[in-house]
């Protein structure tokens, strides 16, 4: 596969730092898709969104290598988007309180011109802690919780929320790297 340029097929700028540590050069592009929200499948939803993301951005930028990714965050066999509201957001961690949640990630990487699709879902464990109204307040002063799944972000003042964690950091973030990594270095 070509892999320049690279493009990430996302407005995250979480999934924008992975690819920065790992020291990758590449582009932004938001893909416009509609994208599934299957409550009971949030293998499928990811799985597909991720795909619609990354052939969207195929089509605009045939020459380029495309990266597409999307999260949800699963609770009681429930997937939890993105809070509309910090009300919402406040309701969702009381709500993850002293709980163990899911968070699955789609991935996808491709380029039109190989016409190739890489596809992969990741799967992480996040432990909360038992949260208080005062704990989840001072929480979201340091936190902006409406552009994440489940809101709230691993990578910021986790230590006041957050217990612990099994599997990959970063696909918590948004983007398993361990993933992209060997899907980089195959290429």
């Amino acid at each position: 596969m070509n892999m320049s340029p690279l493009i990430l097929a996302s407005a995250s700028p979480r999934r924008a730092k992975i690819l920065k540590s790992m020291g990758m050069v590449f582009d932004v592009v938001v893909p416009v898709v509609d994208e599934v929200h299957w409550g009971d499948d949030p293998e499928g939803t990811v799985r597909e969104n991720a795909a619609r993301k990354c052939s969207w951005a195929c089509l605009q930028h045939p020459a380029a290598t495309i990266i597409a990714a999307d999260t949800v965050v699963v609770l009681d066999g429930k997937c939890i988007g993105k809070p509309k509201s910090r009300d919402e957001a406040v309701a969702m961690l009381h709500n993850a309180s002293g709980r163990t949640q899911r968070v699955f990630t789609g991935m996808a990487m491709g380029c039109l011109d190989d016409q190739r699709l890489e596809q992969h879902t990741e799967m992480s464990r996040v432990h909360f802690c038992e949260l208080t109204d005062v704990v989840i307040e001072q929480y979201l002063q340091h936190v902006n919780p409406l552009d994440k799944a489940g809101g709230y972000d691993i990578d910021q003042k986790a230590n006041l929320i957050i217990r612990g964690y099994e599997g990959s950091w970063t696909n918590i973030m948004g983007l398993p790297q361990e993933v992209l990594e060997r899907w980089l270095t195959c290429k």
